[in-house]
Order: C-alpha cells, then sequence, then structure tokens
C-alpha cells in the first residue's frame, strides 16, 4: 500500500495503477486497497471504473468518510453534482472534523444555488479551521443570498488573513457597491491591480464604480479604454453602450450608443459571449426587428439553446408568431425547462391567446421557483384573461397596494422641510440625459448603483423611515401559507434594490414588475404644479396598477389607479404589473423607490 501510494504520488501512475490492481487482487475485501484502486482508475481517466471501485469499498465500508468524499469529488468531475452532495453530508456526518469534506460540500451547495446551505457548511469548515479561503467562500455565498453585509465582514477576515488576495478585494469592491457604499469599493478594486490583478473585469467594476460616485468623464475615459485593450471582453461593450446612452448627451459625446458595440459584434462572429450580449442588449432596447436578423445571422455560423431563446424571443416581439411557436415548441422537445426560458414563453403564449398554456408554464416555473415574481405576473393576468377570480386573491388590488403619508424623520420640522433637503439631495445625483436601457423609465433618469447606503445624512434617515414604515403597514398584515405575497411576511426585511428616478415632461413608467424583489414602492418627492392642481378626474402622472405592458397587445385596462402626492408612499407586491401615466409640465417629478425582501 506505501509503495503504491509514493508510486501515485511521484506520478509514476501506470506503475501505481498496475501495484493497485495486485493488492485488491490478493485482498478484495480490503477497502483501502480498494480506494487506492479507484483513485488511481481516476487518475486514468477512466471514471466509469472508478466509480465502480468506490461503490465496492463503500459495500465494505459504507461510512468510511474518505471513500464517500473521493467518490463525491468524482462525480463532481463528471458534472453529477447533485449525486455528489449527499456522499459529502454523508463523510461530514461519519466524520465533522473532515474539513476538506465540509469545503467541498459548500462549494457544490454554492455551484447550485443552496447559498444558504452553502454558508451553514463554510461555517463548519471555518469552526475547524479558520482560513482565508474558507472566509472567501464564506463571502461568496453570503453574496449571493444578498446578505452583503455580512459578506463584507467574511471577506474583511478573509483579507486580514491573505493581505495579498486580489480576489478577496474584488469581492469586498464588488459587495460594497452592492451596499451603496462605492467610494469605499474603488480602491479595493485599485489595491487589486496592485496586487497583480489586471483582468476586463475589475476595470469594468472601476467602471461601474466610478459611475456610481458621479465621476462620468472618468468612468466613460476608462469604458473606452477597456474595450480598445479587451476587445472580446462583452461585458465591457455592454457598459460603454450603456454609458454613452445615459451619459453621452451630458458629456456633449454624440456617436451611435452601439456602434461600436455593433461593430466589435460583427468583427468576432465566434464570439458567442459578444453576440448574446449584443442581442441581449437590442431586445432590452426594443430593436426586435434587427435582433432577429442577427440572431438568425449567428445562429447559421453557430447555434445553441440560447440563441435559440433569444431568436424565439425576438421574433415574438416582432409579431412573426409562428415562427416564434416552432423554435420554442424545438427547445421545449430539447427538456429546456429554465424559468427564464419559460416564463418568456409564458408571455408568448398570452400574447398569442394560449392562456391556459400560459398558466400552465407559469405553474412550471413556480414549480421550481415559488417565489418568481415574473411567473406570478404572468400568471395574474392569465387567470384575468380567463376570468378566473384567483387573480383577485393573487393580487387584492385593494388590501395589497397601501397608499401611506409619511411624517418627517427626526431633525426636520415637517414634511415639507424634508422633502426639499431630499429633492435637493437626489437632484445633484441625476446627472443622466436619458433613462438607463433595461429599466421601466421612459422620458428622465434614475440614479445609478444603490441610493440607500450612501454616506449622506439625508438619504441615510430616509431609508430608516421608509423601511420603518414599511414594517408597520406588513403588521397589520395576517400570515397566510398559502398566499405567494404573504407566506413570505417577516420581522426583518433588508433592502434588494433602491434608486431614484427624476421623470420630466411626457415622462412615464411602462408597465413593469420587480423580479428581484417582494415588496416594491413609489415614495414621491416632488412633483410638478401641472399635477398638484389637477382635478381629481384628471390621471396625469398617476401610478396604476394591474395592466400588463402595452406592448403585449391585451388591451386591458388597469385595475386601480392612485393619485400621487408629496410625501406619498405607495407600497405593492413586486409581482403586480404598474406603471404611470405621462404628464405635461416643464417642471420634473422626483421620486424614491425600493425593493424589501425578507431577511432571516
Amino acid at each position: 500500500m506505501n509503495t503504491a501510494m509514493g508510486l501515485l504520488r511521484s506520478g509514476a501512475l501506470p506503475e501505481a495503477l498496475a501495484l493497485a490492481r495486485q493488492l485488491v487482487a490478493a485482498s478484495p475485501m480490503n477497502v483501502e486497497a480498494r480506494q487506492l484502486l479507484a483513485i488511481c482508475l481516476a487518475r486514468t481517466g477512466d471514471a466509469d471504473e472508478a466509480e465502480r471501485e468506490f461503490a465496492q469499498a463503500l459495500r465494505l465500508a459504507p461510512a468510511h468518510p474518505h471513500v464517500l468524499a473521493n467518490l463525491a469529488t468524482l462525480l463532481r468531475s463528471a458534472g453529477r453534482v447533485h449525486e455528489a452532495i449527499p456522499l459529502w453530508r454523508r463523510a461530514t456526518e461519519a466524520n465533522p472534523g473532515h474539513l476538506q469534506a465540509w469545503m467541498d460540500l459548500g462549494a457544490a451547495e454554492l455551484s447550485i444555488g443552496h447559498n444558504r446551505k452553502a454558508a451553514t457548511a463554510f461555517e463548519r469548515a471555518l469552526a475547524l479551521q479558520p482560513s482565508a479561503r474558507a472566509w472567501h467562500y464564506l463571502g461568496n455565498a453570503r453574496r449571493a443570498e444578498g446578505e452583503f453585509a455580512l459578506a463584507e465582514t467574511a471577506f474583511r477576515n478573509a483579507i486580514a488573513l491573505d493581505p495579498r488576495s486580489a480576489s478577496a478585494f474584488i469581492n469586498l469592491g464588488a459587495v460594497l457597491r452592492l451596499l451603496g457604499r462605492a467610494t469605499e469599493a474603488i480602491p479595493c478594486y485599485e489595491h487589486a491591480q496592485t496586487l497583480g490583478y489586471h483582468g476586463p473585469e475589475v476595470h469594468d467594476a472601476l467602471v461601474g464604480a466610478f459611475t456610481d460616485t458621479g465621476r462620468i468623464a472618468e468612468a466613460m475615459s476608462r469604458a473606452r479604454r477597456l474595450v480598445a485593450e479587451h476587445p472580446a471582453f462583452a461585458d465591457g461593450h455592454r457598459t460603454l453602450a450603456s454609458l454613452l446612452w445615459e451619459y453621452g448627451p451630458t458629456l456633449d459625446v454624440a456617436e451611435d450608443p452601439f456602434a461600436l458595440f455593433a461593430a466589435a459584434a460583427d468583427a468576432q462572429p465566434s464570439n458567442l459571449g459578444l453576440q448574446t450580449s449584443y442581442l441581449a442588449l437590442l431586445l432590452e432596447s426594443n430593436k426586435a426587428e434587427e435582433a432577429a436578423a442577427r440572431a438568425e445571422h449567428v445562429r447559421n455560423r453557430s447555434d445553441s439553446p440560447l440563441l435559440m431563446r433569444m431568436h424565439a424571443d425576438a421574433l415574438a416581439r416582432s409579431g412573426r408568431t409562428e415562427s416564434a411557436n416552432a423554435l420554442y415548441a424545438s427547445l421545449i422537445d430539447s427538456g429546456e425547462r429554465s424559468p427564464d426560458f419559460l416564463n418568456a414563453y409564458t408571455r408568448h403564449l398570452l400574447v398569442s391567446g394560449e392562456w391556459i398554456s400560459a398558466t400552465e408554464r407559469a405553474g412550471d416555473v413556480l414549480q421550481q421557483d415559488p417565489g418568481n415574481q415574473q411567473a406570478l405576473a404572468y400568471l395574474a393576468t392569465a387567470w384575468r384573461l380567463l376570468g378566473d377570480e384567483r387573480e383577485f386573491w393573487l393580487c387584492d388590488y385593494e388590501r395589497l397596494i397601501q397608499p401611506i403619508d409619511i411624517d418627517p424623520p427626526p431633525g426636520f420640522g415637517s414634511t415639507q422641510e424634508f422633502l426639499g433637503a431630499l429633492n435637493a439631495t437626489l437632484d445633484e445625483l441625476h446627472l443622466a440625459a436619458r433613462e438607463p436601457i433595461p429599466e421601466s423609465v421612459r422620458g428622465g433618469s434614475q440614479t445609478p448603483g444603490q441610493l440607500f447606503g450612501r454616506t449622506n445624512p439625508v438619504i441615510e434617515s430616509t431609508a430608516r423611515l421608509l423601511q420603518d414604515t414599511v414594517g408597520r403597514w406588513l403588521s397589520t398584515l395576517p400570515l397566510d401559507r398559502e398566499h405567494p405575497f404573504l407566506r413570505r411576511k417577516s420581522p426583518r426585511m433588508r433592502y434588494a434594490g433602491s434608486w431614484s428616478v427624476k421623470l420630466r415632461a411626457a415622462g412615464r413608467h411602462v408597465n413593469h414588475i420587480h423580479s428581484q424583489g417582494w415588496i416594491s414602492s413609489a415614495f414621491y418627492v416632488k412633483l410638478p404644479p401641472s399635477m398638484l392642481s389637477a382635478a381629481e378626474s384628471s390621471t396625469a402622472g398617476c401610478i396604476q396598477f394591474g395592466q400588463p405592458p402595452l406592448d403585449m397587445g391585451l388591451g386591458l385596462p388597469p385595475r386601480r389607479v392612485l393619485r400621487p402626492r408629496p410625501g406619498r408612499l405607495v407600497l405593492f407586491p413586486s409581482y403586480m404589473w404598474h406603471g404611470t401615466v405621462p404628464f405635461d409640465d416643464t417642471e420634473p417629478r422626483m421620486t424614491v423607490a425600493f425593493d424589501l425582501v425578507p431577511s432571516p
């Protein structure tokens, strides 16, 4: 045994394998011999025979922690993560001190989105032996779960143990941006570069952080340099196109925001990442015809399920129903069942009049992800089209839409004084000339990054005030385990996103939902004079609920319309369609919006 293991460690694999076979032949009931043979076989690439030998070893010793862990590693390398996880769990149960098994279990859970289970495994590993690697992995799990403050702590602990980890600094910068602290993120990214990391991702992150902090000219310059130095990096092209769209007029830059991205995609036809990223940008910009033509061209060179799905979406949105049907059907036949695909298909079914099928596909999504906000929105729409009263159970437009007139936070003598200070603060952040491409805003601007978390006393007091107000409203609602919104009721919440929108004359929000939220909102900071003096019968500038996007062509009117007023907060489920009616005034309208999700 010792000789065979020595040969294996020295790289003499054929000799180690031959000796391991002799050991098993001489002692077929020896667990360690069979495990050694399995390891040798795995090293030679004979995964099938290696798996059989590991299985034989487990029959001899079902609770052997090392055999369990080694078989799990083999299965993971073959892409069979779901089969590997129970084996790592058995290994940790057999030997709770098996550090590597805890680490491998956590990494596997994290890879399939089981973030909380992953965090638990990494915490067990840290209890056995604190290490930079375990803290780093724990930070990744916390970040994936949206627990950004805990992720910050984990990444800082990783850095304390390994100050030369560039990736830890990059990830710390990422969570600081997500916490609204982009100013602190910038030195993290820059320090990662001094440590020797010069990948395009850190340059792209710096562009985002400079944008968040209002350093737009510097962000634009760096974005141009990024695409010049890394022409194959799709995210860099997307970043530059978005900056040119939103901030080009602010910087007096007169160029087609999409031109450089299109040229890069044309010049690199085999770069599928670049092609799909550009297709996504076209679809989000309502350029469905152009997206359909490009998708067909790209698919003629190299096809994939993602390209096929994007082609189907483009065809559907450009009104070519039969062609879209054929592609969606092919994807269904091939076994495609991802929530994103099924949601896109559900939308197509609604537009095509296949309302019963739409309920079935939305149900398929909700079986995988019961809190999927897009699927809930489509399900409500399908029920409405079918005349199914469950629409009102799900949406409950009277009870689940709540307008609340807030009192000013401490330090302000009146609501008017508070709103004036907040409006002045927000106005300084609205540097964009146009709305972000993928958002609902039309004819206005939206603040970049996270609004709440910025080190500004007015913004900080606003965040506390609004979250406290939501908490009081939630306390009046029942806990209902059967209801998609009410079953998530929790005394603890965290912001999943926060921003401000400044609408100009004729500005509006197209009807939409918030896919990453649970509770969504609109808080009115300043309204133009025309809205303040409008007759009660006027809907100009009002917020409306229950109407699907107009481009779906369903002809459904809003279910409820509310008139805004300064200092009013409107709360509603994130899956509820909502938008605004345009208004006509030379003065802008300023709002704050946020999404909240339950926090454990």
